[in-house]
């Protein structure tokens, strides 16, 4: 269907102060990251993101990111926005590559004050393990949380 990412983000906005699951892929689904050097640009691009939002969580995986956010100030829409142009640079140039690295738009799930960070946390950092690439999460290096 044409134009649906923009359609289903159609009627909603960010909230400064909530906390938000953000999920965003590479395009075609291409490993990227199995370069550890390409998910480091991502991880420093997150960091250079602190004057929006507070990072919780995060794990970069072959092809896909999983971000916990608290959102301080602007749209939710224009920092992903922003993450995956600045990274897109950086990862061509890296790679000598020229194009798309991300797929457009994000989902994104407002968490709920009955929802537990912590097990979300727990999930976002087990999907190395969850999708068999290690056995420990002490094994991979593209993920964090503000717990550990």
């Amino acid at each position: 269907m044409k134009g649906s990412s923009s359609a289903l983000r159609k009627g909603r906005f960010s909230e400064p102060g909530r906390i938000y699951l953000v999920t965003f892929v590479t395009c075609q689904r291409k490993p990227v990251f199995t370069d550890l050097y390409c998910g480091r640009i991502v991880i420093r691009s997150m960091m250079f993101m602190t004057d929006n939002v507070e990072t919780l969580a995060y794990v970069i995986m072959p092809d896909h990111v999983h971000w916990l956010v608290e959102l301080r100030n602007g749209s939710l829409a224009h920092l992903i926005h922003s993450l995956k142009s600045f990274s897109a640079k950086e990862i061509n140039k890296r790679l000598g590559w020229s194009g798309h690295i991300w797929q457009k738009g994000f989902h994104d799930h407002a968490i709920r004050g009955e929802e537990d960070l912590t097990d979300i946390a727990r999930y976002i950092v087990m999907n190395p393990i969850r999708a068999g690439l290690v056995k420990n999460c002490r094994e991979y290096s593209l993920w964090d949380a503000v717990w550990v």
